[in-house]
């Protein structure tokens, strides 16, 4: 468990299936994560299973730290020892959650995960250029722009970049003084 005043991660479990299915069923949160398929509960649930049996990934519940109630997922993915990098994922699951810095904190503890448990020296993402709020929470916690994959995505009848943007060690190092 990493622990934050706000939230904290926990190894997502089976029990989480029916909140991670509910962002599902969010039109504004799928098109913010350029998300086209809607999954079943089985099929979240199958994921779970494969994704626990990956050893280049590590998937975590997002919890408040007030009552335990999961409002989203992250995962630090595609884990390249070789090179150490990983690729950064996040989702809250419902739209009522966002705004209030969970996401932000949630992000930060992933950098510590990612820096200070795996030892690696790049963390990853993509953000799609609609999604304001979200990347002006990755350069919140020292995420920076690389480059844009210009439109990249073609979701509800416009197209949107891909950023891509990502955090070095020493960068992570650095804000942590």
């Amino acid at each position: 468990m990493i622990t934050g005043q706000g939230v904290f991660l926990r190894p997502v479990t089976e029990n989480d299936v029916d909140s991670i299915y509910k962002c599902f069923q969010n039109e504004e949160i799928m098109y913010m994560t350029g998300t086209r398929n809607v999954l079943t509960k089985d099929q979240v649930r199958e994921a779970l299973i494969r994704f626990s049996e990956d050893s280049t990934r590590h998937d975590f519940a997002i919890c408040l730290v007030e009552n335990d109630q999961v409002i989203g997922d992250l995962a630090i993915m595609e884990i390249d020892l070789d090179n150490k990098k990983a690729i950064f994922r996040i989702a809250l699951h419902s739209t009522e959650d966002c705004g209030k810095g969970y996401g932000t904190e949630a992000a930060y503890l992933a950098k510590k995960f990612t820096f200070e448990e795996l030892q690696l020296n790049r963390l990853e993402l993509q953000v799609f250029s609609h999604n304001i709020r979200g990347i002006k929470s990755y350069e919140k916690v020292g995420f920076k722009k690389e480059g844009t994959l210009r439109q990249s995505l073609y979701m509800n009848s416009k197209y949107s970049d891909e950023i891509i943007m990502s955090i070095l060690r020493d960068e992570y190092m650095e804000l942590k003084k």
